[in-house]
């Protein structure tokens, strides 16, 4: 492959492909199948049935399913749907489905569209090439796909066929979860009945509650062609080489900045047929580092919200596609900018209305409040190394701790002003006076600035931001339910033990509700205050505090994932029937095998590169310099004149032989590697051992590219993915 043919910028066809003008209310959800068209296609009665599984979680017998199956087929085709499929989440990180016709023939020429209750309610998917973690063995290939009437059927469009996807779970033949939606909605469902007890402490009325989350997602685009001329951002999904350019993100023109016309395109694309499947997106802008964007929904409950978010990334990738486009979903695509992750906005709110996590105007009057906030916290200090392994991923390990995300140090966020309140909560049993505060900036026609009760914390990993906590460091390419799981797992567990204390207490004589409360809160507070945090993340410093607060720094993915086993872990997943033993250690080892194969392939794709494209581009340079010093000195020319010359040559073979040596010991490394046949300490030895060479290779790989003529250099560089728009 020519280096002339690799810098050609790709010609950009016109894209037809525009959103219609009109107004987002007149299609919104036209490809649900929700209420609305639920109500045009249903019985009262049928109605009432999928409402009642969703609440109350009661079963839908055959006769109704049938009854169901039967409108939500003739909605489908209406919309000219030829394909059904149960839509699921399983533990590889990307959506499932397999594609069943409504056709069914009844005679040799003749035949008619069938959509059974059976076919609705549950599936039997080939289960043998998923990941189990030693659930099954490969050859046991039954697994069940269960209808999840909490989350709307829909309609997917791509290349012009449309299929109607219906939500599901997914489980092995023994009952055990090899998905990420079976066991959210266990967490989801705990906690909501935790809340709602220790809600009606404060407030009879209450009946229950919904656990309400709002995911951001941050990615990059990079132009089609140059995509699939860079084999590393093809298979492993990042640059596995490449210098930063001159001009990065050190500006920071970028951040808001106008967006680029066909980047706008495309969003506009997407964001239509997002809409049209009912997911509430609000938000679009530039990110920070360039060609990273970021898009933001309302808030939804949480098993939509993720279900939603998933479905988005595959929405995102077929609009990309359209423009001539790729989706870089990767926590870390380029080495030097930002990476990119998910921001989990995650609060509680009652049936009556009520944000457990909003303070008011008198934070330090609001019990409900503290109590929530104080309850959180301490569920997040005795878990900390839970929730870190929760967001463990190898792409997320480049992105934690680096100057645009998180630290792996677990924290919370609190601001300043509940920060005092905390300080005099603890110590006096009362809070201080907080009073919300104005602002003007002295400019006639522009109104007084209402200030909020927290700023903002870039470098939390875990924030407090108003009336709810957004947990930032969870990846961009991750399915949030993981961390949703283990968050929802952990407050509602705690929550529990709360309302237990309470009761406990309150059976003595002469102690009031209110002290009782007010003494258990104290209580968590000074056990788990070492857990608030409000300065520079970023810092060596608060590396130093944590540690001589006992807070953890786990860096990476496969000594993160041992909190999975721990024996405060299982008791808490076990004791409130979220996971058992065995399904914690099939997915402990699920993402161990997912880590370990992500090195491999990077491995893999590295050792090709070099010999490929890195070692052939440098020879070739050389040999190019050696003809021309040959040449120099052929017809006269003094030895000092060829100087510059044979200093490059000299660089480039420095070059040559040091990136040959490192890269056959990376392979050394990995055939060592794969000789363990214990995951943990396979993972363990890609982590230590081969991955370190990574780097070296690489830093290697990257002067040299500094060095050969541009010409010769067959690989996109950074200064062409980053800023071909």
């Amino acid at each position: 492959m020519a280096g002339h043919f690799n810098k050609t910028i790709p010609s950009r066809k016109k894209d037809n492909h525009l959103p219609e003008e009109n107004r987002i209310s007149e299609y919104f959800s036209e490809n649900v199948f929700g209420p609305e068209a639920m109500r045009q296609y249903l019985s009262k009665e049928a109605l009432k049935a999928i409402e009642e599984a969703a609440k109350l979680n009661r079963p839908i017998d055959r006769a109704m399913a049938d009854q169901i199956a039967e409108g939500m087929q003739s909605w489908a085709l209406s919309k000219g749907a030829k394909h059904y499929t149960h839509w699921f989440q399983p533990l590889r990180g990307t959506t499932a489905e397999k594609h069943d016709s409504f056709f069914e023939p009844n005679g040799q020429d003749t035949g008619m569209e069938r959509f059974s209750g059976k076919a609705l309610v549950q599936q039997e998917p080939d289960a043998s090439s998923f990941p189990s973690g030693g659930i099954r063995n490969t050859f046991e290939a039954r697994g069940y796909t269960a209808w999840d009437p909490n989350s709307p059927a829909f309609i997917m469009e791509k290349a012009g066929c449309k299929t109607l996807c219906i939500p599901t779970i997914f489980v092995s033949y023994t009952g055990e979860a090899l998905d990420y939606k079976a066991p959210l909605l266990k967490a989801v469902s705990f906690v909501r009945k935790a809340a709602t007890e220790v809600c009606q402490l404060f407030d009879a009325k209450v009946t229950d509650c919904t656990v309400s989350l709002g995911i951001e997602q941050e990615y990059f685009l990079v132009d089609r062609e140059l995509f699939h001329q860079r084999p590393d951002l093809m298979l492993a999904g990042r640059t596995l080489l490449g210098h930063t350019p001159a001009k990065g993100q050190q500006l920071e023109d970028h951040y808001f900045g106008s967006i680029p016309n066909r980047v706008l395109a495309f969003m506009n694309d997407f964001e239509e047929e997002a809409h049209k499947l009912g997911i509430p997106l609000k938000t679009r802008h530039n990110e920070v580092a360039p060609a990273q964007f970021e898009c933001a929904p309302q808030f939804e409950e949480v098993n939509l919200a993720v279900d939603h978010n998933s479905l988005l990334m595959d929405v995102m990738e077929s609009a990309a596609d359209r423009h001539g486009l790729k989706v870089l979903l990767h926590e870390k695509p380029y080495k030097g900018i930002n990476g990119s992750g998910k921001h989990n906005n995650w609060s509680i709110i009652t049936n009556t209305g009520v944000n457990v996590f909003s303070p008011g105007a008198e934070p330090e009057h609001n019990l409900q409040f503290l109590t929530y906030f104080i309850v959180t916290m301490k569920a997040v200090y005795d878990h900390a190394d839970l929730l870190r392994a929760s967001i463990a991923s190898a792409g997320n390990d480049h992105r934690l701790g680096a100057n645009e995300a998180p630290p792996a140090i677990m924290s919370i966020f609190a601001g300043d002003t509940l920060d005092h309140v905390l300080d005099h909560f603890e110590k006096e049993g009362k809070g201080v006076q907080s009073k919300e505060s104005k602002k003007s900036i002295n400019i006639a026609h522009i109104p007084e600035i209402l200030l909020d009760n927290t700023d903002r914390n870039r470098t939390s990993p875990f924030a407090f931001t108003g009336n709810k906590f957004e947990f930032r460091a969870v990846g961009s390419s991750d399915n949030c339910a993981a961390n949703m799981i283990v968050l929802n797992t952990i407050v509602g567990n705690q929550l529990v033990a709360f309302k237990k204390e309470v009761d406990a207490r309150l059976k003595k004589k002469g102690t009031s509700k209110q002290d009782v409360i007010g003494d258990i809160l104290r209580e968590y507070l000074r056990h788990s205050r070492n857990i608030l945090f409000g300065g520079n993340g970023y810092s060596d410093e608060w590396v130093k505090e944590a540690k001589r607060r006992g807070l953890s720094n786990i860096k990476t993915t496969p000594h993160a994932l041992d909190a999975f086993l721990s024996a405060s872990s299982v008791k808490v997943f076990t004791e409130n029937g979220i996971f058992t033993k065995k399904e914690l250690e099939a997915r402990a080892e699920i993402r161990l095998e997912t880590y370990t194969l992500r090195l491999q392939i990077e491995g893999r794709v590295l050792n090709e590169m070099v010999q490929n494209f890195v070692i052939p581009a440098a020879i070739n340079y050389q040999k190019k310099l050696a003809d021309n010093v040959q040449t120099l000195l052929s017809i006269g020319q003094p030895k000092t004149s060829v100087k510059a010359q044979l200093d490059i040559i000299a660089e480039l073979s420095k070059g040559i032989n040091e990136i040959y040596v490192l890269n056959n010991k990376m392979t050394d490394e990995r055939s060592k590697a794969n000789k363990h046949t214990d995951a943990h300490k396979k993972a363990i030895a890609y982590c230590d051992k081969v991955k370190p060479l990574f780097d070296q290779i690489r830093e290697v790989a990257d002067n040299l590219e500094r060095v050969v003529d541009d010409v010769e250099w067959g690989l996109p560089k950074y200064r062409e993915l980053l800023f071909v728009r």
